[in-house]
């Protein structure tokens, strides 16, 4: 390299040459040749870009109007700042997600980038670190202690929106289906063996509301998010601090992010607690879960098409086999019940970073966050699959529904309260044992007659609750 095509910038390890045009500096370099783990960078996530630069904002216009800061430097630190939530910088961002240091590389990332994109709005070149320094001033009364935890908070109540949107959407899709289904009328099922007759809308209508409940739950745990530690810098005593600097910073980042967040009432318990991290992995397991039982039924329901229940149809998305001509299989089911895995792999991650925590902080926050982030992007994107690629084109098989009803034993259940128990039982045996339908020899024995039999069996009575008075 020439001179002009490289900088000299020095830390406490000693110097070290910058490309020219990059806008990090030597903390980050030294980052990136340590943590070669994931190869997913810090670029790659912009909320929590976004989150970073939303911080040194309100951090710099908290100190400038508490006189600690000049405005000018306060001005263009703020005016860079803005240019990294607008995403013109996401490739300077190239820490690795996965670091040691409890997230100071990330922070020194933010810091650095901010500092020199500040320094040439002011009209000077890269690294003139003598008049914009990324810790005197762009981290000034910070800590990356307060400020990545923070960081992270911000960025998993953008993430968790957008996961929202796409619950709703497929709840939307789902809630759909089932009025379409209204008047399909199908066998129910407990242990895979036949039990009573349902609506297919009644089925779809369930699966609708688990996905409502798990909404709700969500936006729970989406609150707690909004308290932070900003402003406890180290360890929760706001060492080198201005005293009126952390309801200052709140204030600004509340108005910055339109987000309500507030300080924690006791900022050395916010710094080393990560227990909201937990709640929130377990509530998106909890989706991961409930939203993988709704495929596995989806994938039974639609099995065959001959063999198996081929009571709905699902969209064809792909030739399903190599050697096997005409094979469809039920692949967007498929795809999410491996998210659902993955989320849940993800949650013992969680788990067990939360738990290693050690007196004042918990250094393990970077794969917390990498965790967290990628369940809900992977559950953000399934939900919308899942919606777009399957639920919207399913169809019911309506002669099949019917005929399993016709064909099966557990109609049977519908007759206890008219011929009770004992001969309900009796029928049921012989129609096991002769392959008779249960109707065809409850009519030969004289139970029932057939007006009866079709009042008894039909769709109103079967999937409700209705009124018998006994004899």
């Amino acid at each position: 390299m020439t001179q002009k095509n490289f900088r000299i910038e020095h830390d406490l390890l000693g110097e070290r040459e910058i490309t020219a045009s990059c806008y990090y500096g030597v903390q980050t370099l030294r980052a990136v040749e340590n943590f070669q783990i994931s190869g997913i960078k810090l670029g790659q996530y912009r909320f929590m870009v976004q989150s970073l630069a939303y911080i040194k904002k309100a951090a710099a216009r908290a100190n400038a109007k508490l006189g600690l800061m000049p405005e000018e430097i306060a001005k263009a630190i703020s005016q860079a700042c803005e240019d990294v939530i607008a995403g013109k910088y996401n490739d300077q961002f190239v820490v690795d997600m996965i670091q040691g240091g409890a997230g100071t590389s990330s922070n020194m990332n933010a810091n650095e980038v901010i500092a020199n994109v500040a320094l040439e709005k002011l009209g000077y070149e890269k690294g003139r670190y003598d008049i914009i320094h990324p810790n005197n001033h762009v981290n000034m009364c910070q800590s990356t202690n307060d400020v990545y935890p923070t960081a992270i908070r911000l960025a998993l109540i953008f993430k968790i929106r957008e996961l929202l949107e796409s619950m709703h959407y497929l709840y939307d899709a789902i809630e759909d289906k089932s009025i379409e289904f209204r008047d399909v009328i199908k066998m129910g099922r407990t242990q895979l063996q036949d039990a009573v007759p349902m609506s297919l809308r009644q089925e779809f209508s369930a699966f609708a509301v688990m996905v409502g409940e798990d909404i709700e739950r969500v936006k729970e745990t989406k609150k707690l998010l909004r308290e932070i530690n900003l402003g406890a810098t180290a360890i929760g005593t706001g060492l080198n601090a201005h005293p009126e600097y952390a309801p200052l910073a709140v204030l600004n980042l509340r108005k910055f992010t339109g987000i309500e967040v507030e300080a924690s009432v006791n900022l050395v318990e916010a710094t080393q607690d990560t227990g909201v991290y937990v709640q929130l992995s377990g509530v998106l397991k909890r989706v991961a879960v409930k939203l993988s039982k709704i495929c596995n039924d989806l994938r039974l329901l639609s099995s065959g098409p001959r063999c198996g229940f081929n009571e709905i149809h699902l969209p064809a998305m792909a030739p399903g086999s190599t050697i096997m001509p005409g094979k469809v299989n039920p692949v967007i089911p498929e795809v999410v019940n491996q998210v659902a895995y993955h989320v849940i792999g993800n949650d013992i991650t969680v788990t067990f970073a939360a738990e290693a925590g050690q007196l004042q902080l918990n250094a393990m926050e970077p794969i917390i966050a990498f965790s967290l982030f990628n369940s809900i992007t992977f559950l953000t994107n399934a939900c919308l699959t899942l919606a777009d690629r399957c639920i919207k084109g399913i169809t019911a098989n309506r002669e099949q529904c019917r005929l399993n009803i016709e064909r099966s034993i557990g109609l049977v259940t519908a007759l206890n309260p008219y011929i009770g128990y004992e001969k309900a039982s009796e029928v049921a045996h012989e129609a096991l044992e002769t392959g008779k339908s249960v109707c065809d020899i409850v009519l030969e024995k004289g139970y029932l007659s057939k007006g009866e039999l079709e009042n008894i069996l039909s769709p109103e009575h079967m999937i409700k609750p209705h009124y018998f008075q006994g004899g």
